[in-house]
């Protein structure tokens, strides 16, 4: 019974919400297939592509699909129809994309889409009205709407907003007597409302211990522990001193980065919006975790959430580490845990690695723009498909370097479009960079070690079409899919040794990340590798045969062909990205060695192909005025071997 009263009561709130919003409201024809067990709305095509389905018309509807986005579907049956037909005319009517459904005298019926500027107003909406039981309308609504709660900052910080509020209204309203407790089992958090007596504080020493909330059963033996210290308890008369326990089975509002949370969540709040701060006897609490191998360069540190900069930081807390027991003790009362920190960059090593990525990335636009504005005006330069492929490269990284110095600003302009398209340009000039240094590979390959049959029709243009082509793809489509998830947006970058963070525009989502760049980069560096390994081992075996013949000649002629050939690998390192692997000796823990190795070489790498481009040109001057002067008819290069 109390069930259809509830969502009665929810039914009744939704359309006063929805009648109080200024848009005019427009009806629009529906149909109610029913058949045994089911219920069919189909909408008009021209209000909203959604064909919904409701399993139970007593307890409302389940399931429910929009223009290929989730939404929320409550439903009311005012009358029972028990008759199957095929189409039952209904009426509808949309305000600012909150959709009112009536088959009179039967069925009324709410459509909430899971856009961020339907729910939040919403969020805010529930929130204001100071009603406890739009606690469990507004959970309602995050299930329903579990992807949109789980990625949207918006939603997010207002969810934790409307959260807390609702919290210290169930607190307030708790039935408490001297040393009474309440329990309220919501679902996906639990509370546990505490009125903690005189007499619970004179048997205790420094700190009386509260209960936290119980769980699941599975997540039973991962309940933390808490203690509060007893000094600041006795600074609260007594029927003021309520404290609520909170415990949570999903937590996916308080990450809004790539934090690792270990442990559960637990949130402690006072009556009235009161709270713990800078305590003599700090809170201690003892989360427990999954046992896990821990990398070389990770721990487990006690942080609290700051719901004002909605952000995790270690302040105010000290961590005790024994095995999987993580002890806490806080001067403050605040959402606890304990999260997996991977050893971010101390802030002292960050402003150093950022002015070099600066300097050189600046440096290195500079100079590929020189090598581009070169090409352009050189005719000479057009006919040698290599100097081509070398200026390609230098394009894409003098967008990756533009795109990587504008990332900062990005993320504090307004609109959240120019930070995605900050993002999404960087990340396809990074795959295109990635490109050009395997055809870099594939060009070498064909010149010196397959010499003979390699001839291609078209060659620069279709290297040129996979160059600029297979990335534009994988990023196209990154973006066309963001009605499901969002790729790309703002992330924060945190600091080790305080609790500051950067932000920058770039990929939002750590498992797109590491599965299309890593996977991508991965099979581009192994194919360099190996096209460098042959050319340095023909290299090596031209030297034996120069040694072996120039035994009369001296032996600084002889270091000095050994250090031309030196620099010559080096400079097919770096024009192959080969550089770039040093990520792999970086990862899993901080190498700060080759953290500014990194830096360094791949910050410079426009600058570097400049200096190859120019010593090319001379050595190919040189070795046209050497022909002119031996040779009245020029000699085929390799180059000329593709049309």
């Amino acid at each position: 019974m109390m069930l259809p009263v509830m969502m009665m009561m929810m039914m009744m709130m939704m359309m006063m919400m929805m009648m109080m919003m200024p848009p005019a409201a427009s009806a629009h024809g529906v149909c109610f297939h029913v058949s045994d067990g089911s219920i069919t709305i189909d909408m008009p095509k021209d209000l909203i592509n959604v064909t919904a389905v409701i399993e139970d018309r007593r307890s409302g509807g389940l399931q429910c699909r929009a223009e290929r986005l989730t939404c929320d579907l409550l439903c009311t049956v005012s009358e029972p129809f028990n008759r199957s037909s095929d189409c039952l005319p209904a009426s509808a009517t949309d305000a600012d994309r909150i959709i009112s459904v009536f088959m009179k005298p039967y069925y009324s019926c709410l459509l909430i889409l899971c856009v961020p500027d339907v729910v939040v107003p919403l969020i805010s909406y529930l929130e204001d009205s100071r009603d406890m039981k739009n606690m469990k309308k507004l959970l309602h609504l995050r299930a329903k709407c579990s992807e949109l709660f789980s990625v949207d900052w918006k939603v997010k910080t207002a969810f934790i907003r409307a959260e807390r509020r609702f919290i210290h209204n169930i607190s307030g309203s708790a039935p408490l007597d001297g040393g009474g407790s309440e329990l309220y089992d919501m679902g996906s958090l639990s509370l546990h409302v505490v009125n903690v007596s005189e007499a619970e504080l004179a048997s205790a020493g420094a700190r009386v211990q509260i209960t936290a909330p119980q769980l699941l059963p599975e997540n039973e033996p991962f309940i933390p522990a808490v203690w509060l210290p007893v000094d600041a308890l006795q600074m609260i008369p007594q029927e003021d001193r309520v404290v609520c326990l909170v415990s949570y089975t999903n937590h996916s509002q308080f990450q809004f980065a790539d934090e690792e949370i270990a442990s559960l969540v637990l949130r402690i709040e006072l009556l009235d919006e009161q709270s713990f701060h800078n305590l003599m006897t700090p809170i201690k609490m003892i989360f427990r975790v999954p046992p896990s191998d821990v990398d070389i360069g990770s721990w487990f540190q006690c942080h609290y959430f700051d719901e004002n900069d909605f952000w995790w930081k270690p302040g105010g807390c000290e961590t005790s580490v024994n095995q999987t027991e993580i002890t806490c003790s806080c001067n403050h009362s605040t959402p606890f845990a304990v999260l997996l920190m991977r050893g971010p960059v101390s802030r002292v090593h960050w402003d150093v690695l950022s002015h070099i990525s600066y300097v050189g990335c600046g440096l290195s636009a500079f100079f590929c723009a020189v090598s581009i504005v070169i090409f352009v005006f050189s005719r000479s330069h057009r006919t040698d498909f290599s100097v081509s492929i070398h200026v390609s490269l230098s394009g894409a990284l003098f967008l990756l370097n533009a795109a990587f110095l504008l990332s900062e600003w990005g993320a504090t302009v307004e609109p959240d479009w120019v930070c995605v398209l900050v993002a999404a340009a960087m990340h396809y000039s990074l795959l295109c960079c990635f490109t050009w240094m395997a055809i870099e590979a594939l060009h070498l390959y064909l010149l010196l070690i397959k010499v003979f049959n390699t001839y291609f029709k078209h060659y620069l243009l279709k290297l040129s079409l996979a160059g600029w082509g297979i990335p534009g793809i994988i990023v196209a489509v990154s973006l066309g899919v963001k009605d499901f998830k969002q790729f790309y947006g703002l992330t924060q970058m945190s600091v080790s040794d305080t609790n500051q963070t950067n932000a920058i525009c770039w990929i939002t989502d750590d498992s797109f990340f590491y599965s299309l760049n890593l996977v991508y980069f991965t099979l581009i560096f192994t194919f360099t590798s190996g096209v460098l390994i042959a050319v340095a081992s023909n290299i090596c075996k031209m030297q034996r045969v120069f040694r072996s013949g120039s035994a009369a000649r001296g032996e600084s002629a002889r270091l000095g062909e050994t250090g031309r050939s030196g620099l010559t690998v080096m400079g097919l390192t770096c024009l192959m990205g080969t550089t770039w692997g040093l990520a792999f000796l970086g990862s899993g823990y901080v190498n700060y060695p080759i953290l500014y190795l990194f830096c360094i070489l791949n910050s410079a790498q426009g600058f570097f192909i400049f200096l190859w481009i120019c010593l090319s040109a001379k050595k190919q001057r040189k070795r046209d005025m050497e022909e002119r002067l031996t040779s009245s008819s020029p000699v085929k290069t390799s180059a000329d071997k593709y049309d």
